[in-house]
């Protein structure tokens, strides 16, 4: 049995998947070549391509008046590309609950006027603002949420209703580690973006969704393979895409639609985060600062109340398989990231050896 991976990206793949990679490396489907040999532009690729992209539109149940572009840079170089493509050059507004939004703010300043709309920081970015407490710019290009924020933790279970706000613009969202994991409200978005090493495939390929209207409010000075409306122009190929990335995606996306589709994967993925916030609440050893209401179902950060015992956690936690615990460098603790392929049976075994830790620690 394969060890069970708790990393927070690059992140666990399902077995199934890996295992039909492997099959097809040297030759996909008769074709004489592995996808890595193949021009981005040949038939071979341009059947996985389209397959690809099918896939994914009805798995997220993506409306027609949205693009999906495949593009390169990870949802960090995202923080660069989305101002460059939708500020105009304006005020944008940005509602920072944690690690990645606050990178997404920074990044923004250098194209356009980027406005703190919220900030939890004082909380610890243990909880998120009730976006009626949102100090909103009168007329922001855009508004910008990270919808799971990786490394603390918190998680927006509904997007906010700019409109009920009063607010015009389109929201944009990070969901990078999140993706796939649940429905999106569509009606709620203008843009979403997220990087596949977490619940979508290996590092290299990034997923912007963007509806149609938004294509064409491009800084002059955006490099033109950043151009959303470039990129759609060109169906994802003005420039070589990653396609062993896609490839593998199209693979994952298979093995969601197997599963039972985005419902049945919820509904999985909310059985897994109640067993192991469970288990955490009903801890004398652990505990877990995040607000009840806003815990990702994704990455759980927790930590030990007596942090001497980190290293010794940590080591057993090895020794049962159970690998990538440790929190992010900058908040400490341990992660547990348990992503679409994570198996129930992982974050049972998981709980099991938090049990019998803290028992051999009463």
């Amino acid at each position: 049995m394969r060890p069970y991976n708790f990393s927070a990206g690059p992140a666990v793949m399902p077995d199934a998947v890996l295992a039909q990679a492997a099959a097809e490396m040297l030759d996909w489907h008769g074709s004489g070549m592995g996808v890595m040999e193949m021009s981005h532009r040949g038939k071979e690729f341009g059947e996985i391509y389209a397959q690809a992209q099918a896939d994914l539109r009805e798995l997220l149940a993506v409306p027609e008046h949205f693009k999906l572009l495949f593009m390169q840079g990870g949802g960090l170089a995202e923080n660069a590309i989305v101002p460059l493509n939708l500020s105009q050059g304006q005020t944008a507004d940005f509602v920072v609950t944690g690690s990645w939004s606050q990178k997404s703010l920074a990044e923004a300043r250098k194209y356009c006027t980027a406005h703190e709309a919220a900030n939890t920081q004082a909380k610890g970015h243990t909880t998120l603002a009730d976006p009626a407490t949102w100090q909103l710019s009168d007329k922001p290009a855009y508004v910008h949420i990270c919808s799971n924020e990786t490394i603390n933790g918190v998680e927006y279970h509904a997007l906010p209703d700019l409109k009920a706000l009063g607010c015009d613009a389109p929201l944009v969202v990070d969901f990078s580690s999140h993706v796939a994991s649940r429905p999106v409200d569509w009606s709620r978005v203008g843009l979403a973006f997220g990087g596949a090493q977490k619940n979508l495939g290996p590092a290299g390929l990034t997923l912007v969704v963007v509806r149609d209207d938004l294509l064409d409010r491009t800084l002059a000075i955006c490099p033109s393979a950043f151009s959303y409306r470039t990129v759609a122009d060109n169906d994802s190929m003005f420039n070589t895409p990653p396609t062993y990335s896609i490839y593998i995606a199209g693979l994952v996306f298979k093995w969601l639609k197997e599963q039972g589709g985005i419902a049945a994967i919820e509904a999985r993925n909310i059985a897994k985060a109640e067993l192991l916030y469970n288990a955490i609440d009903s801890s004398g050893l652990f505990v877990i600062r995040v607000a009840r209401d806003c815990r990702s179902r994704m990455n759980v950060p927790f930590y030990l109340r007596d942090e001497s015992l980190n290293e010794a956690f940590l080591a057993g936690a090895r020794e049962r398989g159970l690998l990538q615990l440790k929190g992010h460098k900058s908040v400490g603790g341990m992660r547990a990231s348990i992503y679409n392929a994570m198996p129930l049976e992982g974050v049972q075994a998981l709980v099991n050896y938090m049990r019998d830790f803290e028992k051999t620690r009463a």
